[in-house]
């Protein structure tokens, strides 16, 4: 099962201005502690989840960095020529990393992730899960997402398109189960989810 699903900022070197910024998370169930004395309060809660998506963030942005080194690649290959450029999403760096238990989750993750020029995007999952079906879901999702939210647009604003995310996310990732879908599936849900957002 997928625990959580997030998007987030990409530098391609440690020197690059700024910070890693999560744009949209997503959790899928909770997670229990039979250690936990006392219940969490909502806030803490959420405090919490949050402190555990920008760790995971700041990791798939080191692996990432790893990665574009060990490649010899630059910042300045890494951006696109323009808005209208195609992205080949076969061709972006991505990777899997396991999370030991307290770090920061309570039970061991597995982490998958996809870079996609200076956006990140990754699956919290359990440490089971078959990799090949995460890494295409993950792949799909990012396409989906690029293409309807055109987010390596100048000025494209995610924070105002979070319906819109979750949209995709009912349709191809219901409640964090990944599904085994064929090209013919999956052109029927694109059709149905583009006909429901077209109102």
């Amino acid at each position: 099962m997928v625990h959580a699903f997030l998007i987030h900022t990409l530098r391609a070197t440690k020197a690059e201005e700024g910070f890693c910024r999560v744009l949209y998370s997503c959790f899928f169930g909770a997670e229990n502690s039979p250690n936990d004395p006392q219940p969490r309060s909502a806030e803490r809660d959420r405090l919490l989840r949050k402190e555990q998506i920008l760790a995971v963030a700041r990791q798939v942005e080191s692996m990432y960095q790893l990665q574009q080194q060990a490649c010899g690649r630059h910042a300045v290959d890494l951006q696109p020529q323009s808005s209208d450029d195609p992205v080949a999403l076969h061709e972006a760096p991505c990777g899997a990393f396991r999370l030991a238990p307290g770090d920061p989750f309570q039970e061991p993750r597995t982490v998958v992730w996809l870079g996609v020029l200076s956006i990140g995007f990754a699956l919290v999952l359990d440490t089971e899960e078959n990799l090949l079906l995460v890494e295409n879901t993950l792949r799909l999702l990012a396409r989906l997402l690029l293409d309807h939210l055109r987010l390596l647009v100048p000025g494209a604003n995610l924070l105002l398109r979070a319906d819109c995310i979750e949209g995709i996310l009912t349709r191809f990732l219901p409640h964090g189960q990944l599904l085994f879908l064929n090209d013919q599936f999956v052109q029927g849900l694109e059709k149905e989810f583009s006909a429901a957002w077209s109102h």
